[in-house]
């Protein structure tokens, strides 16, 4: 017997930035509702790599980063995201 399974999504790099950055985009709904558990987001790896990239290269202060490598992992481990 299969068990239900909610509707799933992919993202890449680019939904992943819309989606962290802007709830009013369709990416950030979707993330909201797989924070709800009404359906799956799969991303690769990869996808988060860019991610750390753009977020550790514009969001400096005084050149240094912003959020430490411990703050990103536990965002990481918080994304309602299935990481492949």
């Amino acid at each position: 017997m299969m068990e239900w399974r909610p509707k799933g999504y992919e993202f890449g790099t680019k939904n992943l930035v819309r989606a962290l950055f802007s709830q009013d985009t369709d990416e950030g709904k979707l993330l909201e509702a797989a924070a709800c558990g009404r359906i799956e987001i799969f991303a690769k790896s990869t996808a988060w790599n860019g991610v750390l990239w753009l977020i550790m290269n514009t969001l400096k202060d005084d050149g240094k980063p912003v959020y430490t490598g411990e703050e990103l992992g536990a965002l990481h481990a918080a994304l309602p995201i299935v990481w492949r």
